[in-house]
């Protein structure tokens, strides 16, 4: 039996609604183009056609070494419950140094949407004082997800990583050398061995009880923090961007985020007010000396 519904904007936006739900409630992940936080194509860069190269994004290491303070996040403030939600008892994936703000970037190697992201988010990193701990998880969704997700533990750990990720978006959505659906871990293992690695050794680290160990912890983290699609942007523990908004936005909501952490980090000064950001900074510190001492 076919259901059929008035042509009308409010049927329109039920239909949608309930296809999003469906996406996300799937236990073996979705299809192609499911699950995922993916905008308007006129508001992100177009993906690479067939055969082209994809767009080189900036290496840089997990935790930026970019000196100071970020530049102050540009726009309105963004609105709880609209542009990003609080987490409740949300923690760090990795907790780091009193001081420093993490954010995580959730991704799935098999995401079309998170192929386009990431020439963004790279840039954006790049940019990033050495506070910013930037970290990418990689979301076992089940399915298909998982053996991309392994594939990126096992580089992780192996210190693969950062010389592979760019290229693996690349196999995937531009090159077409490796499937979407279907991969084997030996498909993968070969992948890794033409950057570096030996192949029976990585297909044996994906295997292993570690990578099975960072996958479970990934899991638990995702769920703890409302995770349920890709690309997804999370700060601190504290915060989730909302999905489904242009990159660029994700990104300045992200920036706002950053900063509100930041602050509540701040060492607490005496009498237990919140001590300002020069008070750590001795550069801003000596005028100030010098016009009491004079």
């Amino acid at each position: 039996m076919t259901l059929r519904l008035p042509v009308t904007a409010r049927s329109g936006l039920l239909l949608t609604a309930l296809l999003a739900l469906a996406a996300c409630s799937s236990q073996e992940g979705p299809a192609p183009g499911e699950r995922t936080a993916d905008p308007a194509a006129a508001s992100t860069p177009a993906a690479p056609a067939e055969g082209q190269a994809a767009p080189a994004a900036s290496e840089t290491p997990a935790t930026p070494t970019a000196p100071g303070e970020a530049a102050p996040p540009q726009g309105p403030a963004p609105t709880l419950g609209v542009e990003y939600f609080e987490i409740s008892g949300g923690q760090p994936f990795a907790p780091g140094p009193a001081g420093t703000v993490e954010v995580v970037e959730v991704f799935g190697y098999t995401c079309p949407a998170c192929a386009r992201f990431e020439p963004l988010v790279s840039a954006w990193k790049a940019r990033q004082p050495a506070y910013v701990r930037f970290t990418p998880v990689a979301a076992p969704f089940g399915g298909y997800w998982m053996p991309y997700a392994k594939a990126f533990y096992a580089a992780d750990s192996m210190g693969l990583r950062e010389k592979t990720h760019d290229a693996m978006f690349q196999a995937v959505h531009v090159d077409r050398s490796l499937p979407a659906q279907g991969v084997s871990d030996e498909q993968i293992a070969e992948f890794y061995a033409g950057h570096g690695a030996n192949a029976q050794e990585f297909a044996n680290t994906m295997s292993s009880f570690a990578v099975d160990a960072r996958m479970k912890r990934a899991t638990q983290f995702l769920q703890r923090s409302g995770v349920d699609s890709t690309p997804t942007m999370l700060v601190d523990g504290k915060y989730r961007v909302a999905s489904g908004m242009p990159y660029e936005e994700v990104l300045r909501i992200t920036d706002h985020l950053v900063a509100r952490a930041r602050a509540e980090n701040a060492p607490a000064a005496p009498g237990g007010e919140t001590a300002p950001e020069a008070a750590t900074d001795a550069d801003a510190e000596a005028p100030a000396a010098e016009e009491a001492a004079g």
